[in-house]
């Protein structure tokens, strides 16, 4: 991928973290990541750096940029390819308690606080695909995506195949090169909707889920623009939160587990208490 994107006058570093070493804890990734980025800074103070992570990788990237704001002024762009920014569901189901089982913990942590800090500063996209309607079938939509970031959906692609495929390739030369009069900024004035997921977001425990519950889901409050707030509780008891358009299309999908099944509920009493 970094060949396929890179020029002539382009030095591509992509260190190899380990395999084994990317299944038990992400801390000494971020550690060795951070080292190669600090030699190479030194080695090439001033050039602009262009990012771009898959998966883990983007997360490993999030916090290391979080740990050297220093660095902000010199990264031309952050590019995140299929990185569950807000927590891999995947993971919250292996350790739905942060026990600490192997790094589903690490890939469970919501960092989206992190990367909307990030994206208010350095040009950001994030890439997904969409296999089933609401995943690339190892993490869903939602929690890839950035307030603040520039967001492509590519439909058809997998998890692993978002790695390295023409039509990435081409959304982020589109995103480093926008066609004159296009701004791959510009993100809009957050409407309704997008406030009313990001209180739900803010929820403890709260992990972005797959649409694919939302037609079993019954609706809980009507709000006067017709956006529909549904819930639903899966066989295991778990509660499921969703946002409907006035079309009927779910716009977002959540779960809490068990131990923060009352904050959701104090939330939902709180918003249903106000005049929306």
């Amino acid at each position: 991928m970094a060949h396929s994107l890179a020029t002539s006058e382009t030095q591509v570093i992509a260190p190899n973290l380990g395999f084994l070493k990317t299944w038990l804890r992400i801390e000494p990734l971020i550690r060795a990541v951070e080292k190669t980025a600090t030699d190479t800074i030194a080695q090439y103070p001033g050039t602009p750096i262009r990012v771009i992570g898959h998966s883990m990788g983007g997360l490993i990237w999030l916090e290391v940029l979080n740990r050297h704001q220093e660095w902000w002024p010199q990264i031309h762009s952050l590019v995140l390819v299929a990185s569950p920014v807000g927590g891999a569901d995947s993971a919250r189901i292996i350790d739905p308690f942060g026990l600490g089982l192997g790094i589903a913990r690490d890939l469970g942590i919501d960092r989206r606080l992190i990367a909307q800090k990030i994206a208010s500063v350095i040009p950001t996209l994030s890439i997904s695909g969409d296999l089933d309607g609401g995943s690339d079938g190892t993490v869903t939509l939602g929690c890839t995506q950035v307030p603040g970031a520039k967001s492509v959906c590519l439909p058809g692609l997998a998890h692993a195949t978002l790695k390295n495929h023409a039509e990435v390739a081409k959304a982020i030369r589109d995103f480093w090169n926008p066609f004159p009069g296009s701004d791959a900024l510009s993100q809009g004035i957050p409407d309704f909707s997008d406030e009313l997921i990001q209180r739900l977001r803010l929820v403890v425990g709260m992990t972005d889920g797959h649409p694919r519950d939302f037609r079993r889901s019954k609706i809980h409050l009507t709000f006067k623009n017709r956006i529909t707030l549904r819930t639903w509780k899966n066989p295991t008891q778990v509660d499921h939160v969703f946002v409907g358009d006035p079309a009927g299309q779910c716009l977002y999908s959540g779960f809490v587990g068990w131990l923060h099944a009352e904050g959701l509920r104090k939330v939902l009493q709180e918003i249903a208490k106000e005049d929306l």
